[in-house]
C-alpha cells in the first residue's frame, strides 16, 4: 500500500500554549514524530490561532519537524513567512482553489520559498477528487476527518474511503489525517492507509502522554500489518 513512514503528530492546539516550549519538549520526550501546527485567520475557519512569529519560536524550541497546517485564504501569500519560520511541511486547503492550476501555482510557491515538502487538505464534505489532480505536485494529503477550526470535535468515519482511493489511485507519499483520532479512531486511520496521525486532545489529556503515543504506535503498526515490529 504505502512504504511511508508512520507518523505521530501531536497537535499544539490542544498544548497549554502559556508553557509552548515546555509542551513541545515534552511532546519530543515522550516519543513525538512531528509537530502539528494549526494556523487559522478567523475567515477561513471561524477561530484565530497564531501566525509566523509565534511558528518561528515553535520551531526554535523544537528538535522535530513542524507539519504546519494552513487553514488560511490566501496561502501563498505568507508562504514566505511560514517557510522562514521554519515550517517543514506547509498544507494548504483545496477549498480555497479556484482549479486545478491555482492549486499547482500554490504548491510551486512553496517550493519557491524552499517549504521542503508541501501539502494539500480537504474537508470532509470536499470530494477526493478534488486532490487527484494535483497527487504529483504534493508530498502529503491531509484529510480532514472533523471540519477544521476547532478541536475535540468527533471523528467522521466516512472520510476514510478517501484515503483508501487516494492509496489505490497510487499515492505512496504521506496521507494525514487530522481530527477527533483517538485509540479507537487512529487504528482505522492506520489500516486505511494513513501513515500521519494528527491526535490532540487525546495526547495532551492523556494522563501519561509517552505511554499514549506508544500505545497509538503500536495500534497504528498492527493495524498496518506491522505487528512484528511492535516494541
Amino acid at each position: 500500500m504505502t512504504d511511508a513512514p508512520l507518523l505521530i503528530a501531536p497537535s499544539l492546539l490542544s498544548c497549554d500554549f502559556a508553557r509552548i516550549a515546555d509542551e513541545v519538549a515534552r511532546t519530543e520526550a515522550a516519543g513525538a514524530d512531528w509537530h502539528h501546527v494549526d494556523v487559522m485567520d478567523g475567515h477561513f475557519v471561524p477561530n484565530l490561532t497564531i501566525g509566523p512569529p509565534v511558528v518561528s519560536k515553535i520551531h526554535a524550541a523544537a528538535t522535530k519537524p513542524l507539519d504546519v497546517h494552513l487553514m488560511i485564504t490566501d496561502p501563498a501569500k505568507y508562504a514566505e513567512p511560514f517557510a522562514k519560520a521554519g515550517a517543514h511541511v506547509l498544507t494548504f486547503h483545496i477549498e480555497v482553489c479556484r482549479d486545478e492550476a491555482e492549486a499547482r501555482a500554490i504548491a510551486a510557491t512553496f517550493r519557491e520559498h524552499g517549504v521542503p515538502q508541501v501539502g494539500v487538505a480537504l474537508n470532509p464534505d470536499t470530494p477526493v477528487d478534488r486532490v487527484l489532480p494535483i497527487l504529483d505536485a504534493v508530498d502529503l494529503v491531509l484529510v480532514m476527518s472533523v471540519f477544521p477550526g476547532f478541536g475535540g470535535q468527533s471523528f467522521i468515519p466516512d472520510v476514510l474511503d478517501k484515503v483508501r482511493r487516494l492509496r489505490a489511485e497510487g499515492y505512496t507519499r504521506h496521507v494525514e489525517m487530522d481530527g477527533g483520532l483517538n485509540a479507537e479512531t487512529l487504528p482505522l486511520c492506520a489500516e486505511a492507509g494513513a501513515n500521519a496521525l494528527v491526535a490532540g486532545s487525546a495526547i495532551f489529556g492523556a494522563p501519561d502522554m509517552k505511554t499514549t503515543i506508544a500505545e497509538f504506535r503500536a495500534a497504528a503498526r498492527r493495524a498496518r500489518g506491522e505487528a512484528s515490529r511492535v516494541g
